[in-house]
């Protein structure tokens, strides 16, 4: 499971949860991603330092990219209904996809957000299953 990745980037890694998520989606999903390709994620943590849309999600929907998109978003069929999917599980979950409203949640001091980077890695696996059986 993509979630039994995390410790690994979370913790031992120091990674806030944007980079973890993309981290261990690299790992799980085989994205072939390097190093220097998930710094970027960095600023997604925190909700992009302000609180606004929650780093797991963005992660999420960066790794639905790389897996749904071959060269240009608006060239996929498949980007916009996967990531709607993926925003509705979460809003779902959550009621809502924004940092500053997760947080309070799910945020527990020795283990910081470990569990919305959990939830985000069950969300993102189950969108991805559902997702790939309706194509069916």
């Amino acid at each position: 499971m993509l979630k039994d990745l995390i410790g690994k980037y979370y913790f031992d890694g120091n990674y806030n949860c944007a980079e973890t998520m993309i981290r261990a989606a690299n790992e799980y999903y085989n994205l072939g991603l390097h190093d220097h390709d998930m710094i970027m994620m960095g600023v997604f943590g925190a909700g992009i330092q302000t609180g606004n849309t929650c780093g797991a999600v963005l992660s999420a929907a960066s790794v639905l990219s790389m897996k749904y998109v071959e060269a240009k978003a608006h060239e996929s069929a498949d980007i916009k209904p996967v990531t709607q999917k993926l925003m509705r599980a979460f809003k779902e979950r959550y009621g809502s996809t924004l940092c500053k409203d997760i947080k309070p949640q799910s945020f527990q001091p020795g283990i910081r957000c470990k569990k919305t980077i959990e939830d985000a890695c069950d969300i993102l696996e189950q969108v991805i299953a559902e997702y790939e059986a309706e194509k069916q």
